[in-house]
C-alpha cells in the first residue's frame, strides 16, 4: 500500500471505531411519533398591555418556540386552543418540571435609571417604583428605558479574570444599543459610590443586578453596547437560563401551566416495524445493484455505505439531534444518493480505461478519483450552503432538516473519499481483480454506455422543443393547484383536538386503521394520559365528529369524549416565513457560488431547474389529492438538494469539455456532456428508487405520501437536470458574451501549454 492508502485506512478505522462506541454506548432522542413526550396546556393571561385574544396568543406561541428552541428540545409541537390556549409538546424531555419552569416564566426585562435610595411607600407602585437590590437595599427607579425586545444576543459565560463568576454578556439592536450609551452616560455624570451612578436590570419586578458605572467611564460618554454584561451571583444553570429567556424575548402574556401530561407516540409499533423493514429491504437492495453493475468494487462501495450510516447515525446521536420517523426515512434515502459519489468515481474510471485501455487497473481508479473530485466537491458544497442556511435562518422542522442533511452530507463525502478509496484502492492492486477484465466491473463500459455509444443520439439539435415541453409540464402543474388546490394539512391550517376515553384498551395502529376505513386517513392519533385517545384531524363538523367517535366505539366499546378543541396551526406563521425566507437566501447563495464557479448562465439554468422541480412536485399533489404537510415539507427540500446535485454534476462535465475543446459549439459540447454522465444518473436514481420503492410498499400508510413525493420528485429532478436545465443553458449562452471556460492548469505539468499531468504511476519512459 501506498502512504496515502494507509493514512486513509488508518483513518477510516479510526472514524468507524469511535462511531461503533458512540452507538454501543449511547441512546438517541427520538421524536413525538417514535417515542411520545411531555404535553403542556397554557392558559394565557391578560396583561396590563395586552389582551389574550387569537393574535397576541400567536405572538406568545412564537416566542414560546424560540425558547424551546434554546432549551434544545428539537421537533417540538405547539399549536393554538381556541383563542387563548397552548398546546406544546415536547419530545424525550428528561425534565418536564424545569421545562414547564422556563416555558412559562414571563421574563419581563427592563432597564432602569436609580433615582437614588427608595422608600416603604413607593415601594411597588408604578410611578416612582421602589425595588429592593442584590442585597436588599431599597433603590429608586425611573421609568424604564429599555426592555428585553432590545437585546439583540445574550449568552452566559465564566468570568474568571474579573472574578465575577457566571455572568450574562448583552448586545443590543441598534437603537437599543444607542438608547443603553445615553443611559449610562447620564449614570457616569454622577460621583463614584452614589447610588444615581448605578443601572437597574429589572426582570420581572425583581432587580437581578445593579451595577455602578465604571469610574473610566465618562459623563455622557456611555458604554457600548456590545460590552455590557450582567453579573449577580448567578450559577451556571442560573446564567443559562437567564440567557435563553433574555434570547427568546419577553412573553407578550403571562401564562399558567394548567395541564401536563405523558402522551404516547403518534406512530404504532407495527408502523414503526413496518417502516424499518422497509428501510432494510431497500438499503439492501440497493446494494445487491451496485454489485451487481460494478462487481467487487461496487460490493466494496456497498460496505462503505454502511460505514456511512453507522458514521451519520453516531454523528446524530452525538449532538443529540431528534430522530422522527421521515427524518430517519431520510436518512435512510441518503444512504441511496450517497451512492453518487461511489457511481461517479467508477464511471471516471470507465472512461479512463476505456481511453487508454493498457494503462494499468490502480491508474484508472485513481484518474476516476481525481476527474470525479470537481464534481462531487461542488455538489456537495451547495448543499452544505443550503443544510447551513435553513438551520441559521429557518427554525423548527426546518432547522431540524438542517441539521441532518449537513450530517449526511459531510459523512458521504467521508464515506467516498475515504473509506471507499482506501478500499478500491487496496483491491485494484490485487493481480485477480485487475486481469480479469468480466470481473473487476471497471474494464468493460457497461449497457447503459455502450447503448448510447452506438446510437449517439443528438438530444439538442431544438433545445425550445425541450423547454416547450417544460412549459407544458410546469401549465399543467400550475393548472392543478390553481383549480384542485393544495391541500394542506393540520400543521398549516390548525383544525380539531378532539380527545376519548373508551371502555376497551385500543392501540394507536388499530385506531388509525378503523379511522382511515371510516375517512379519516389523515387523523394523527395518540394515546393520553391513562388509555385515554387524542385524535388530531383538519376541520371536523359535529355530525363527523360523531362519525368518528363511532367509529372508535367499534373497537373501544363505550367511548366518551373528554375533550373537543379548536387548534391553530403548529407550522405558524412565523415559522413557515422564516422556511421561505430561508429557502430563498439558499437559493440565491447557491445561484451566487455556481456562477463563480461555473457561468452564470448555467448557474440561472440550475435555478431554473430547480423552481421547475418543485412546481411540478406540488402540482401532482394537487392533482392527486395529497395532503401538503410537514412531511412533504421534507421530501421537498430532499428533492431541491438532489435537483441541484444533478445539475451541478452535468454542468461540471460540461464545463470539462468546453475547456478541453474550445472551438466546438457549445451545443455539441453539451450534448456528449449530457450522453458521458447518463449512466452515472441512471445507476445513481437507481439505487434511490430501490429504497423509495421499498418505503412506499412496505412503509404503511405512515410513509407512503412521503415516498410517493420523492419518487415523483427524483423522476422529475432527473429529467429537469438534463432536459431543462442543459437547454435553458444554451438558450442563455446565444445570448452570453462571455468566452469559453479556459482549461485548468494542473500542478506537476511540464513545460508547454498543452501538456498533461503525469500519471503518478507513470514513469515518464516510452519505447
Amino acid at each position: 500500500m501506498t502512504r496515502a492508502t494507509t493514512v486513509r485506512a488508518v483513518l477510516a478505522a479510526a472514524v468507524l471505531l469511535v462511531s461503533v462506541l458512540i452507538t454501543l454506548t449511547m441512546s438517541p432522542r427520538l421524536g413525538l411519533d417514535l417515542q411520545g413526550g411531555t404535553r403542556m396546556v397554557l392558559q394565557a393571561k391578560d396583561s396590563a398591555t395586552a389582551k389574550a385574544d387569537r393574535e397576541s396568543t400567536d405572538r406568545t406561541l412564537e416566542v414560546l418556540r424560540r425558547r424551546i428552541d434554546s432549551l434544545g428540545v428539537a421537533e417540538p409541537t405547539l399549536t393554538r386552543s381556541g383563542e387563548d390556549r397552548i398546546i406544546v409538546e415536547l419530545p424525550d424531555v428528561q425534565d418536564p418540571r424545569k421545562a414547564a419552569e422556563v416555558i412559562g416564566r414571563t421574563a419581563q426585562l427592563s432597564f432602569h435609571a436609580v433615582r437614588g435610595p427608595g422608600t416603604e411607600q413607593e415601594k411597588g407602585k408604578a410611578a416612582g417604583l421602589s425595588l429592593p437590590d442584590e442585597e436588599g437595599r431599597l433603590l429608586a427607579l425611573g421609568q424604564a428605558r429599555l426592555t428585553g425586545a432590545g437585546v439583540k444576543d445574550a449568552g452566559a459565560s465564566f468570568d474568571a479574570q474579573q472574578g465575577a463568576g457566571w455572568t450574562v454578556a448583552l448586545d443590543f439592536h441598534k437603537d437599543a444599543g444607542r438608547e443603553w450609551t445615553r443611559l449610562t452616560g447620564e449614570a457616569a455624570c454622577h460621583p463614584a459610590q452614589d447610588e444615581r451612578r448605578r443601572v437597574a436590570i429589572v426582570l420581572d419586578d425583581r432587580v437581578i443586578s445593579s451595577p455602578q458605572v465604571a469610574p473610566s467611564v465618562g459623563c455622557n460618554v456611555g458604554l457600548p453596547s456590545g460590552s455590557t454584561q450582567i453579573t449577580g451571583s448567578f450559577g451556571a444553570d442560573e446564567a443559562r437560563d437567564l440567557a435563553l429567556l433574555i434570547k427568546g424575548g419577553a412573553l407578550p402574556l403571562p401564562v399558567e401551566i394548567v395541564e401536563q401530561r405523558t402522551v404516547g407516540p403518534t406512530l404504532g409499533a407495527a408502523a414503526i416495524d413496518a417502516s424499518a423493514r422497509a428501510a432494510l429491504i431497500g438499503a439492501a437492495a440497493t446494494a445487491l445493484f451496485i454489485t451487481f453493475v460494478y462487481r467487487p468494487f461496487g460490493a466494496l462501495a456497498a460496505t462503505a455505505l454502511a460505514a456511512y450510516g453507522v458514521i451519520s447515525y453516531a454523528a446524530l446521536v452525538a449532538l443529540g439531534v431528534t430522530l422522527t420517523l421521515p427524518g430517519l426515512a431520510g436518512f435512510v434515502l441518503a444512504i441511496g444518493m450517497a451512492v453518487d459519489a461511489n457511481v461517479l468515481v467508477f464511471e471516471r474510471a470507465r472512461e479512463e480505461y476505456a481511453q487508454r485501455s493498457g494503462r494499468p487497473l490502480r491508474s484508472a481508479m485513481t484518474a476516476g478519483f481525481r476527474n470525479a473530485w470537481s464534481a462531487v466537491a461542488d455538489s456537495n458544497v451547495t448543499t452544505l450552503i443550503a443544510a447551513g442556511l435553513l438551520f441559521f435562518l429557518g427554525s423548527g422542522p426546518v432547522k431540524g432538516f438542517g441539521v441532518t442533511l449537513a450530517i449526511g452530507v459531510l459523512a458521504s463525502m467521508f464515506s467516498a473519499l475515504v473509506i471507499a478509496r482506501a478500499l478500491t484502492e487496496i483491491a485494484s492492486r490485487s493481480r485477480f481483480v485487475g486481469d480479469y477484465r468480466g470481473v473487476n466491473g471497471i474494464a468493460r463500459p457497461g449497457r447503459v454506455r455502450t447503448w448510447l455509444a452506438r446510437r449517439d443520439p443528438q438530444l439538442f439539435r431544438s433545445p425550445r422543443r425541450w423547454l416547450l415541453i417544460s412549459t407544458v409540464l410546469i401549465a399543467v402543474a400550475g393548472l392543478g393547484i390553481v383549480v384542485r388546490g393544495v391541500d394542506l394539512g393540520v400543521e398549516f391550517t390548525g383544525g380539531r383536538l378532539v380527545e376519548y376515553s373508551t371502555s376497551r384498551p385500543v392501540d394507536v395502529e388499530t385506531a388509525r386503521t378503523v379511522l382511515a376505513g371510516a375517512g379519516f386517513g389523515d387523523a394523527e392519533v395518540t394515546t393520553a394520559g391513562a388509555g385515554d385517545l387524542s385524535v388530531r384531524t383538519g376541520d371536523l363538523d359535529n355530525h363527523e365528529e360523531h362519525a368518528l367517535r363511532a367509529a372508535l366505539a367499534e373497537e373501544g366499546g363505550d367511548t366518551t369524549k373528554v375533550r373537543d378543541e379548536l387548534i391553530g396551526p403548529s407550522l405558524g406563521d412565523e415559522l413557515r416565513r422564516n422556511a421561505l425566507i430561508a429557502l430563498a437566501v439558499a437559493v440565491l447563495v447557491q445561484l451566487a457560488y455556481l456562477a463563480v464557479r461555473f457561468r452564470w448562465t448555467f448557474a440561472l439554468a440550475s435555478v431554473a431547474a430547480l423552481v421547475h422541480d418543485v412546481i411540478l412536485l406540488v402540482g401532482a399533489f394537487a392533482w392527486l389529492g395529497r395532503t401538503v404537510d410537514g412531511i412533504f415539507l421534507a421530501a421537498l427540500l430532499t428533492v431541491i438538494g438532489y435537483s441541484v446535485n444533478d445539475s451541478v454534476v452535468v454542468f461540471d462535465r460540461v464545463r470539462e469539455l468546453w475547456a478541453k475543446a474550445r472551438r466546438e459549439s457549445v451545443t455539441t459540447i453539451a450534448n456528449r456532456a449530457v450522453l458521458q454522465t447518463v449512466p452515472r444518473t441512471v445507476n445513481t436514481g437507481m439505487g434511490a428508487l430501490f429504497i423509495l420503492a421499498a418505503l412506499a410498499v412496505l412503509g404503511g400508510d405512515s410513509l407512503e405520501d412521503f415516498a410517493l413525493a420523492l419518487l415523483i420528485g427524483i423522476c422529475v429532478g432527473t429529467y429537469s437536470s438534463v432536459l431543462t436545465a442543459v437547454p435553458v443553458a444554451l438558450t442563455l449562452e446565444k445570448r452570453a458574451k462571455t468566452p469559453p471556460p479556459a482549461r485548468k492548469r494542473a500542478s506537476g505539468r511540464t513545460s508547454g501549454a498543452g501538456a498533461r499531468r503525469r500519471d503518478p504511476l507513470d514513469n515518464g519512459a516510452r519505447v
